[in-house]
């Protein structure tokens, strides 16, 4: 049933026709917890398909992989058309994570990446007062947008450019803490953050929400990247970029350091017309992880697989270059208008495909009941507009830390962290392989006290 107002249409949920008590609990929890219409209504399709027996998967024979690409020209001087596209571009930072799996029990983004100057908002700020130090990745992101300001002829507080970063109900207050120390990285008008929702985790024997009183709040797990959309929605915050003059919007993972507001490619999405475009790179022996792009074969629609909706007899198949040549960054460029059109006619609930992941409701317990966790991916949105495209960029725009092996590289000499804070590769990067008891960061530190060792030169470092 529907009601409408204005030009907003609110969808009522019958939970008897989704699954009864066990849906009706999970709404009655969220709508308890705040979480907005627009998620209550995204859950609620996707518990719907889960009780349908909607696996996920997107198996191999369904689909074909992708052909040569277009590319990205990066050896170029940025064109004045270029920088006038930077100019009206907004950045979206998915800060959510932990990295729990790295020992971690804070923001992701708050870890010690790389070593430079604190970054300064004016050229004309006096170098000296900004000493060498270890940056986190936050600091290195603000780098990158107060040099992207430059870039774009900007340089006063509410210039172009600004950031919004995507904060989990873990991640939120450390975030903001440390970005206090960067008074003019607010855009007036705008939030410096927003919070992603959080869904309950379902019992997989009973599908219900699942309790757990040791730790309630790991009743509770977040909805996936894919939660962005009926997030802008609820917030407006699409509806508030284009007031306020901008056209374009460039959304990534706050751990890819390579994902920097270029406006070399910011410029050739403008060029392109296009209503979302998926940055692609070309894999390497290192990339046995991640989404990929694949064509549907019934349709020929170009649809988004993500490694949870790769069937385990399709592995070797997905990870095979010759068969699937690229594999997704999470860097993704959206039209603001055709975005606003989409989420107002959908009222935030793109029809994303179901990522059913199996957990226990204590990550750490693996003893503790089985739980479904039901999350989408954002790039999945691919399907949702018609005429997106998919373009091949550089490696370097894809500088991901996901564990020990990837710190490891960064911190290394085959990476050097250049005026704009983007990181260049000075030497081909080898593959690196550390042991698991490797795998905490305190164990990492504790073993590499003396420093990072010289990388240069090498095609594979592995450790005892």
């Amino acid at each position: 049933m529907s009601t409408a107002s204005g030009r907003l249409r609110f969808v009522t949920v019958d939970s008897s026709e989704l699954g009864g008590d066990g849906l009706r609990a999970a709404l009655e929890k969220l709508e308890s917890a705040g979480v907005s219409a627009a998620a209550r209504a995204s859950f609620a399709r996707f518990y719907g398909l889960l009780l349908s027996g909607e696996t996920g998967f997107i198996r191999e024979h369904e689909v074909t992989g992708l052909a040569d690409l277009p590319r990205v020209d990066l050896s170029s001087s940025p064109s004045p058309d270029d920088l006038s596209a930077l100019a009206r571009t907004a950045v979206i930072k998915l800060n959510g994570g932990l990295g729990t799996s790295m020992g971690l029990d804070q923001a992701k983004s708050l870890l010690p990446v790389r070593s430079g100057p604190v970054p300064r908002f004016l050229e004309t700020d006096d170098a000296s007062a900004h000493p060498q130090q270890m940056l986190t990745f936050l600091d290195i992101i603000v780098g990158q947008i107060f040099a992207a300001r430059l870039k774009a002829n900007a340089g006063e507080v509410g210039s172009p450019v600004p950031i919004l970063f995507m904060d989990s109900f873990r991640t939120q207050a450390d975030t903001l803490a440390a970005l206090a120390k960067y008074p003019e990285l607010a855009t007036p008008g705008l939030p410096l953050d927003f919070k992603q929702n959080q869904i309950p985790k379902i019992n997989a024997a009973t599908l219900h929400p699942v309790e757990w009183p040791l730790d309630p709040s790991l009743e509770w797990c977040p909805p996936g990247h894919g939660d962005l959309y009926p997030v802008l929605h609820a917030l407006e915050l699409v509806d508030t970029l284009i007031a306020q003059g901008y056209r374009y919007l460039f959304v990534s993972n706050a751990d890819n350091l390579g994902a920097t507001p270029d406006p070399r490619v910011v410029g050739w999405f403008a060029r392109s017309g296009a209503p979302y475009a998926a940055e692609m790179c070309l894999k390497t022996p290192a990339d046995l992880k991640g989404g990929q792009l694949v064509i549907r074969k019934a349709d020929q629609q170009l649809i988004q697989r993500e490694s949870a909706q790769t069937h385990p007899d399709d592995l070797d198949a997905a990870l095979n270059p010759e068969v699937h040549r690229y594999f997704h960054t999470n860097n993704l460029w959206f039209d603001l208008v055709a975005l606003q059109g989409e989420l107002h006619r959908k009222n935030g609930v793109l029809e994303l495909p179901l990522i059913r992941n199996a957990k226990t409701v204590d990550p750490t317990d693996p003893g503790s009941p089985a739980v479904v966790q039901l999350e989408s991916a954002m790039g999945a949105a691919v399907k949702v507009f018609p005429g997106a495209l998919a373009v091949e960029v550089p490696r370097s725009r894809f500088l991901p830390v996901k564990n020990t092996s990837d710190l490891l590289l960064i911190r290394s000499d085959v990476y050097e962290l250049a005026d704009d804070y983007s990181l260049h590769a000075v030497a081909e990067p080898p593959l690196v392989e550390l042991p698991p008891k490797y795998q905490t960061i305190s164990e990492f530190e504790r073993r590499f006290a003396k420093g990072v060792p010289s990388l240069r030169g090498l095609d594979v470092f592995v450790a005892d």
